[in-house]
């Protein structure tokens, strides 16, 4: 395996940002989408981010960032994870309450 190249860096950079794009601008339930494919969007959407966050090397020690700027990439995961476990968290409230 070699090393990534500044080109797919950039295009895995670029891909990040369509994540943060979905977690930032559509963080609400779709009509037709069930809790779950929500939930599942959000998280999915969190964990690529996270992922790529994590890219290494082939050493497997050194990231593959150099001097990008993780910020909105980092405000994302916190509002992705943020928005999941709100709405998860008020579905297991509504639940409890309507099962009492």
């Amino acid at each position: 395996m070699e090393e990534r190249t500044t080109d797919e860096i950039a295009l895995i950079y670029k891909s990040a940002g369509d994540s943060v794009f979905v977690i930032n601008n559509d963080t609400t339930k779709e009509e037709d989408e069930t809790d779950s494919e929500w939930k599942n969007r959000i998280k999915q959407n969190v964990e690529h981010l996270e992922l790529i966050k994590g890219y290494k090397k082939i050493d497997g020690t050194t990231s593959i960032w150099t001097t990008e700027d993780f910020s909105a990439i980092d405000i994302a995961i916190v509002k992705g994870k943020t928005v999941y476990w709100l709405k998860l968290t008020l579905l297991l409230i509504n639940f409890k309450i309507v099962k009492l």
